[in-house]
């Protein structure tokens, strides 16, 4: 069978093996358990103690929470990068075995938090260097030691650009006569025009 969850694609078997192992909680650690795993998605961390906390009735070993965790993890990740709404979440996990008590505490935590992960995906996904500034400079090169006559302009240029992982301005700097500088241009628009399309769908 083909999930929306999982991008139209059958369910992975290693996620069908812990879906059993998920059961053996109640649906209120469920809902507890989900609210671990997307609070360190969001950038928030998760509570290892509280997690073995959870799961202690169900006699869950320390590979068995690790396994839940990233099924979990998947599960709702998938979920909002495909945009599935909570209901049919909650129809396709009753499908792969989930009690629905279970799928209906999943998908209520999944429900609550799908825009704020998106958004949060969308941060850590995306993150592009910014040009924060240019200089220029256009000399005429009228000859030089290996050639006699050039008489042709020559730009140089100096983009100072802010790393998206840092911070830190580094600058880049490059020489270019003016067919080079028509190429430059025509890709810069090429690539501007992209990211404006990207950002729109």
């Amino acid at each position: 069978m083909r999930f929306r969850f999982c991008g139209d694609l059958d369910c992975p078997d290693w996620v069908l093996a812990e879906i059993s192992t998920l059961s053996r909680i109640t649906s209120v650690k469920m809902k507890l358990l989900c609210v671990q795993v997307i609070k360190d998605m969001l950038c928030q961390g998760i509570d290892y103690d509280k997690v073995y906390k959870i799961t202690a009735d169900a006699k869950f070993e320390e590979g068995d929470v690790k396994a839940s965790i990233a099924a979990l993890h998947f599960i709702i990740a998938s979920a909002a990068k495909y945009n599935v709404d909570g209901d049919s979440l909650s129809n396709e996990l009753q499908q792969l075995g989930l009690p629905k008590e279970h799928t209906t505490s999943l998908a209520k935590s999944y429900g609550d938090n799908q825009f704020k992960l998106q958004e949060q995906f969308r941060k850590d996904s995306l993150k592009l260097s910014q040009l924060e500034s240019v200089e220029w400079r256009v000399d005429y090169i009228i000859s030089s030691s290996h050639l006699k006559d050039i008489n042709e302009p020559s730009v140089q240029l100096k983009m100072n650009v802010k790393s998206a992982e840092d911070g830190l301005i580094e600058p880049v700097s490059f020489t270019a006569s003016s067919d080079k500088l028509r190429v430059f241009l025509n890709e810069l628009k090429q690539a501007s025009s992209m990211m404006d399309t990207l950002a729109s769908s």
